[in-house]
């Protein structure tokens, strides 16, 4: 019986999930060996506010070219333009965020995608920009809702009373009927 009940909050959390498992060890595994145009999604970072009003789009994958703040780590608020894309090694390659070699030279630092914001986006790619358009119009299509649909009439509380309130009034007490004082006399006798 505890079996089912574990199966059955495990398939529900499947359903939720986009993992087919919710094994660390073989999520990493799906992570890790994932094709080139799966990782390309992997590689989503948020858009900023005015992106997303403009856009109506929250998170979109970065790329080459875009200009990304760093919302996290040593470099946290630096912003500049991404210069590389390593989807090998799910890292990204920040304008101006170096880390020097101990010999000296100044190196690219790897950044996360998760760990940064799109501040603004690179539209050269024609589908890029196509994409984005589709989703302007998607949200236009949307028939909206009145606000008066929404609200809806609760009903009013009786107001609870005190303890004082509740010593003055008497308790109902519950009348037997007929057929329970039958059954009463029945058990007694």
């Amino acid at each position: 019986m505890a079996q089912d009940s574990k199966r059955r909050q495990h398939n529900s959390l499947m359903e939720r999930s986009h993992m087919k498992t919710i094994q660390p060890r073989k999520q990493r595994k799906i992570l890790f060996q994932a094709p080139l145009h799966i990782r390309f999604k992997h590689f989503s970072a948020p858009l900023s506010p005015s992106l997303k009003a403009s856009h109506h789009v929250n998170s979109i994958p970065v790329r080459t070219g875009d200009t990304v703040r760093i919302m996290r780590g040593d470099r946290k608020g630096s912003e500049g333009k991404v210069t590389k894309v390593d989807r090998k090694k799910y890292r990204l390659f920040v304008e101006g965020v170096t880390r020097e070699k101990v010999d000296g030279t100044a190196v690219q630092a790897p950044i996360h995608p998760s760990k940064v914001m799109i501040v603004s986006l690179n539209l050269d790619d024609k589908w890029r920009s196509k994409s984005l358009k589709v989703e302007v119009v998607k949200e236009a299509e949307k028939p909206k809702e009145k606000p008066e649909e929404r609200k809806r009439e609760r009903k009013k509380r009786k107001p609870r009373k005190t303890p004082s309130e509740k010593a003055k009034t008497p308790r109902k007490r519950k009348m037997k009927t007929s057929t329970e004082e039958k059954k009463g006399t029945a058990e007694i006798g």
